[in-house]
C-alpha cells in the first residue's frame, strides 16, 4: 500500500511539474504568427449580392460607344494619362539588393508541361497578369500598418503602393467605391491589393505594370489562398491512418480515438490535430523560378505545380526574399513598355528550357 501511495504521488508530481512544459509548447508550435485561426468569413465560392445599377439614362448608340471606346483603349483612361499622372516621376535612387519595388497580381489559369534542354520534363503553372494598375501611393508618412512587435513605436521606413485588377463596369459598382478610382483616374477594378515599396520605388497613379515586371530566370514568392475543403475529419485533414476495418470494430473507422485529455489534464491542449476546417488559408511559396513569359498576353510560366488556390484565383507576386536567389538586375521600379526604345519579343524563355520552336532534342543510345 506504501509504494502504491508512494507512486501516485510521483506521478501528481510528475503531471504538475509537465503541465507548463506543455502550455509553453502548445505556445511554441500553434503561435498568433505560425497557424493563426481561419478569420469568420463568406467563402469565395459563395455568390455575393449584386448591387442594382444606377439609371444613367444612357441609349443604345451610347452604351455601344461606351464599349467601343473602352476596348479601344483598353479601359476608360488612357494608360499613362491619367489627371494625376501628366509626367511619370523617375526614381530617386537607383536599384539596389536593400530596395523593395512593386509585386504583381496575377491569376492562375492551369498547369502546363515544359521541358528543358537536357531533356527533363517539368510542370509548370500559368499565371496571367490582368489589367493590372496603380491605383494609389501611401508615403511612409501616412502608411500604418498593423506592426505585430513588443515595442509600442515601430518606424515604417517603406511606403505602400495599392494596385487594382481586372476592370468592371462602372455601373455595376456604388458611387462610393467608383470615387476612388475617379478620384485616381483609373478604370475602376474588381480587386485591390497592397505592396509595400520603397520610398524610391514609388509609382505614380494609372501607371500599368505588365508580366515583362518581371525576367525569366528570376524567382518569385507567390502568396495565394489554398483550396477551400469545408468542414473535413482528421484523416483527410491531417492525414491520420483510422481505426482498423475488422471485427470487433463498433463505428470507429474514421475517429481519432483518445486524445490524452484525461488525469489531471482535463483539457484539450491547444494545437491538438482534431476535425475542423481545412483550406482556405493564407499561404507562401517561396523562391519559384520563372521559366517563360509572354509579353502579348501577359503570361508568366513558373516552375511550380503547387501554387496555392484553385484555377482563376488571384495571387501576390512578389520579389522572392530568399538571400540566394534574389534578383540581381531586375526592371527598376517596373518595366515601362511607352519608355523603351526597343520592342520585346513575344516570348521571352530563359536559357535552359526547350523552345518548341526549335529542332526536336535527340539522346544518342550510349555504346
Amino acid at each position: 500500500m506504501t509504494s502504491i501511495l508512494k507512486t501516485l504521488n510521483s506521478f501528481q508530481l510528475f503531471n504538475k511539474c509537465l503541465m507548463p512544459r506543455l502550455d509553453m509548447m502548445a505556445v511554441l508550435t500553434r503561435g498568433k504568427k505560425q497557424n493563426p485561426p481561419p478569420k469568420r468569413r463568406h467563402p469565395e465560392w459563395l455568390p455575393k449580392p449584386t448591387h442594382v445599377p444606377y439609371d444613367e439614362a444612357l441609349t443604345e448608340a451610347n452604351k455601344e460607344f461606351l464599349s467601343e471606346y473602352v476596348t479601344h483603349n483598353e479601359g476608360l483612361h488612357t494608360p499613362l494619362k491619367s489627371p494625376l499622372n501628366t509626367e511619370l516621376t523617375q526614381p530617386s535612387a537607383p536599384w539596389s539588393p536593400n530596395t523593395r519595388r512593386t509585386g504583381l497580381i496575377g491569376r492562375k489559369i492551369g498547369v502546363y508541361p515544359m521541358w528543358l534542354k537536357n531533356g527533363k520534363r517539368v510542370i509548370t503553372t500559368l499565371i496571367q497578369i490582368v489589367d493590372n494598375e496603380v491605383v494609389k501611393y501611401i508615403p511612409p508618412e501616412e502608411y500604418n500598418p498593423v506592426m505585430r512587435s513588443k515595442h509600442k513605436n515601430v518606424k515604417v521606413k517603406n511606403g505602400c503602393l495599392v494596385l487594382g485588377a481586372i476592370n468592371v463596369d462602372p455601373q455595376q459598382l456604388t458611387k462610393e467605391y467608383f470615387g476612388i478610382f475617379d478620384k485616381a483616374g483609373v478604370t475602376p477594378k474588381k480587386v485591390l491589393m497592397r505592396f509595400t515599396v520603397s520610398p524610391n520605388a514609388a509609382l505614380p497613379p494609372g501607371t500599368p505594370l505588365y508580366a515583362a515586371h518581371f525576367k525569366p530566370g528570376e524567382y518569385l514568392d507567390i502568396r495565394g489562398k489554398t483550396v477551400d475543403r469545408g468542414f473535413q475529419g482528421v484523416m483527410k485533414r491531417w492525414g491520420f491512418k483510422g481505426m482498423p476495418a475488422s471485427h470487433g470494430v463498433t463505428k470507429t473507422h474514421r475517429r481519432p480515438g483518445n486524445i490524452g485529455s484525461g488525469g489531471e489534464l482535463s483539457r484539450v491542449v491547444p494545437g491538438t490535430k482534431m476535425p475542423g476546417h481545412m483550406g482556405n488559408r493564407w499561404r507562401i511559396l517561396k523562391g519559384v523560378k520563372i521559366l517563360r513569359v509572354n509579353t502579348k498576353y501577359n503570361v508568366i510560366w513558373v516552375l511550380a505545380p503547387n501554387i496555392p488556390g484553385e484555377i482563376n484565383t488571384l495571387c501576390y507576386l512578389y520579389d522572392t526574399i530568399l538571400p540566394t536567389k534574389k534578383n540581381t538586375s531586375p526592371h527598376f521600379p517596373t518595366y515601362f513598355h511607352d519608355k523603351q526604345t526597343d520592342e520585346l519579343p513575344e516570348d521571352l524563355y530563359v536559357d535552359d528550357l526547350h523552345v518548341f520552336s526549335d529542332p526536336t532534342i535527340e539522346f544518342q543510345p550510349e555504346s
